[in-house]
């Protein structure tokens, strides 16, 4: 191995090559180079390191430096420390006052590095921080001579901004000279702060800590803020760089953000107050909207982020959460009567932002649906147009779910429990108006509707189905129309039927639709039952039928039904009856379909020229509401094979008709609509009274099905269980007499020892 010491000389104007070399010494770096330099500002030392050894072990192989440290430093000459210190004050001054340096930065730089190297870094910092608290104090008595509490805020404002914007500038340039006192002394004392940090400590405590100073700046930013929320324009970056102040000075929360905040609250506690006066509510929810915008750009424009949270919910709170009731008792129903799509979006939007908003809102949404439905179904006078609008109002309130309460499943179940609750407040009406509704809407003739639009409307006809509890009453009128559509072959569409047949069995059971899906195959054995009957009386009596009169072909038909199906029961229906007549006019021979009671009619004029209401009323025994609606349809319709006299689309006392002879139509078989029948007030009450009837056996059979298992049972678990098995309303003063009812047949008794429990007889 070999070893080889060098030394050499440096000065002011050392060579960039050595000081390189230095700074990676001062780093413990290892370098490829054989003679270190140590620049000491001029001064020269012979180094005292050793150089390396280079281990020849073997031919060719690596060689190996090594660098070992100096012995001894150079020592620093005289009054060294005070002239360098001298440069640097003279430096920092300059900064301070926006003159020129004298000396070169990078030669600054060098300088700091020296002293630091040399020990002197606890004197130095405390020596710039000395100078630099001597400037910044002076910087307070601009502020105090200036007359700040007279002057304009903004100027005053522009006055700190520029003071503080003037602070930053120099210690950037201060502590780019002094950087390396940052990066070591400093950062190996973890109780002194950074040079940046020792600035900002001492603006704070000299400047902004001053408590007239602190006073106006605060006092001068909300003024600001305040002009700009009445709508004028202000200077929105000296805000952000006044605001960026605090929050450097870390004084923002306990200067500016407290009271910040309470004026704001004071400021939209009033505006809330005066303007739920002032404004109609989709004008408010405007502007509370407007004003929420306004204060998240604060935010993100020169407020501080952690002002956020605490300042939106000061907006919510005052301009919305102290006024929810107040905003939905006042415009909450007007928005949902006039479908204000727009408006309620916006409404729900906001009140999501509020704690308890979104309740509140559900709880009204739910009294609205309850009172506005309850006007369709509690008043009789829009029987005839119910069903249609409770299929409007729930399209209405889905779409307002969907859009503007975000489809919220809250709303859903809400909307279903009131349209539960208003629809069984008239009990069995809705269920028997429905059940005409479909009727119409399956009837021939009703072209509103493509197939496709059809299968929608019973969908829709299917979920108000489902708010109803007296299902049976819907059963009843479903049954006695689909049969009088059947009959009369009035159905417009078999699909059709069998599809809302499908959606009740679904939703019901098969038991609900085992009578309705029996109609059907009862058709079919009709078409059976006719070619056998029609057979008989070809083979029988052919020479008889031109003779026979229509009661005798009943009498005769039902002999034949009544020997082919023992123990049966037959009931015509006259009114569904319908025939073929042939007729004879001045234009030529025509064929009429009409009804039994057209054909009754038509049938005298064979028997005389003219008739009255009256003798007419007296040979066919037709009621009287019947006749009228029968001949207003031969005499007042499309088809006029009668004449009345006088003249009129009424049937009225005293009008007398004749066969029109001039009857015209370019068809040879006519059908003259009978004028449609309304269900008379007895039919009606029939159908009811059967859907009771069916409801007693019913309740006997659940009550007397319960006792049978539990043998023993209390009045109030009895009726619990009863309530529980039936799918209808029953009150309670119904049931006790169902009870009464049983006990009197000796179905059960009331135990001797407590009258309150029931005893099942077997």
């Amino acid at each position: 191995s070999m070893a080889e010491e060098s030394s050499s000389s440096s000065s002011p104007a050392a060579s960039s090559q050595q000081q390189h070399q230095q700074q990676l010494k001062n780093k413990s770096l290892l370098i490829s180079s054989v003679a270190v330099g140590h620049h000491a500002n001029g001064l020269t030392k012979a180094a005292s390191s050793t150089v390396s050894s280079f281990a020849n072990s073997k031919p060719g192989s690596a060689k190996k430096l090594v660098i070992k440290n100096f012995k001894d430093k150079p020592k620093l000459p005289e009054n060294y420390t005070d002239e360098t210190w001298q440069k640097l004050k003279e430096a920092v001054e300059a900064i301070q006052n926006s003159t020129s340096i004298k000396y070169n930065l990078e030669e600054l730089y060098q300088a700091v590095e020296n002293l630091c190297s040399y020990k002197i870094s606890a004197n130095l910092y405390k020596q710039l921080r000395q100078i630099c608290e001597d400037h910044i104090k002076a910087q307070i008595h601009q502020f105090r001579e200036y007359p700040f509490l007279a002057v304009d805020n903004v100027l005053f404002l522009k006055k700190i901004d520029k003071c503080w914007q003037d602070h930053c500038r120099q210690m950037i340039m201060i502590r780019s000279i002094f950087l390396f006192l940052d990066r070591t002394y400093v950062l190996q004392n973890s109780m002194l702060p950074s040079i940046w940090d020792m600035g900002l400590e001492l603006f704070r405590t000299h400047i902004i800590s001053d408590q007239k100073v602190q006073n106006k700046t605060i006092d001068g930013i909300l003024l600001l803020i305040e002009r700009e929320r009445n709508g004028e324009a202000i200077d929105r970056s000296l805000l952000r760089s006044l605001l960026s102040m605090l929050s450097d000075l870390q004084i923002y929360q306990d200067s500016f953000e407290h009271r910040f905040l309470e004026e704001t609250n004071r400021l939209y506690a009033a505006e809330g107050q005066r303007l739920m006066q002032e404004r109609e509510v989709p004008e408010y929810l405007h502007h509370v909207n407007k004003r929420l915008e306004e204060e998240a750009d604060r935010i993100i424009t020169y407020l501080d982020q952690s002002t956020q949270k605490p300042l939106i919910a000061t907006v919510e709170k005052q301009l919305l959460g102290e006024h929810l009731t107040a905003i939905l008792q006042k415009g909450l129903n007007h928005l949902l009567d006039e479908n204000r799509i727009q408006d309620l979006s916006l409404l729900y939007q906001l009140f999501s932002r509020v704690r308890g908003g979104v309740q509140v809102l559900l709880q009204h949404w739910i009294e609205y649906i309850k009172a506005f439905g309850s006007t369709i179904v509690i008043n009789p006078e829009k029987d005839k147009t119910m069903v249609q609008e409770l299929l409007d109002f729930k399209d209405k309130v889905d779409h307002i779910i969907d859009v503007c309460f975000l489809k919220n499943e809250k709303f859903v179940n809400a909307m279903k429990e009131a349209f539960e609750t208003f629809i069984n407040k008239r009990p069995n009406k809705p269920a028997e108006l429905i059940a005409k509704y479909v009727d119409s809407k399956l009837r021939a003739g009703n072209k509103e509707a493509t197939d496709e639009e059809l299968e929608k409307m019973l969908d829709k006809i299917m979920i108000i189905f489902r708010f109803i509890y007296g299902k049976d009453v819907f059963e009843a009128f479903y049954k006695k129309d689909l049969a009088k559509r059947l009959l009369v072959g009035k159905s417009a569409s078999v699909d059709a039927e069998k599809s809302m047949l499908s959606k009740l069995k679904h939703e019901c059971g098969a038991a609900f639709t085992s009578k309705l899906e029996g109609m059907f195959k009862d058709m079919e054995l009709s078409k059976d039952i006719m070619i056998q009957f029609k057979q008989v009386l070809l083979k029988s009596l052919p020479w008889l039928l031109h003779l026979l009169k229509l009661f005798g072909i009943m009498e005769i038909f039902k002999t034949f039904y009544l020997g082919k199906h023992s123990g049966r029961k037959l009931q015509w229906q006259s009114t569904l009856g319908h025939c073929v007549l042939k007729a004879e006019f001045k234009e030529g021979k025509k064929e009429l379909q009409v009804s039994l009671f057209q054909t009754l009619v038509l049938l005298m004029f064979n028997e005389g020229e003219e008739f009255s209401l009256e003798e007419i009323k007296q040979a066919t025994g037709i009621e009287d509401g019947e006749l009228r609606r029968t001949l207003q349809s031969l005499a007042c319709g499309k088809a006029r094979v009668l004449t009345k006299s006088p003249k009129g689309k009424d049937v009225e006392d005293g009008d007398k008709f004749t066969c029109n002879d001039d009857f015209r139509h370019k068809l040879f078989r006519i059908k003259i609509n009978q004028i449609q029948m309304k269900e008379t007030v007895e039919e009606q009450a029939s159908t009811t009274e059967r859907v009771f009837q069916d409801r007693q056996y019913q309740i006997d059979a659940a009550i007397v099905r319960i006792m049978k298992m539990r043998k023993t049972l209390s009045h109030n678990l009895l009726v619990s269980e009863v309530y529980n098995q039936l799918k209808f309303p029953v009150k309670p003063a119904d049931l006790k007499k169902r009870i009464e009812s049983l006990i009197d047949r000796d179905y059960m008794e009331r135990d001797k020892e407590n009258p309150n429990q029931y005893n099942y007889i077997a």
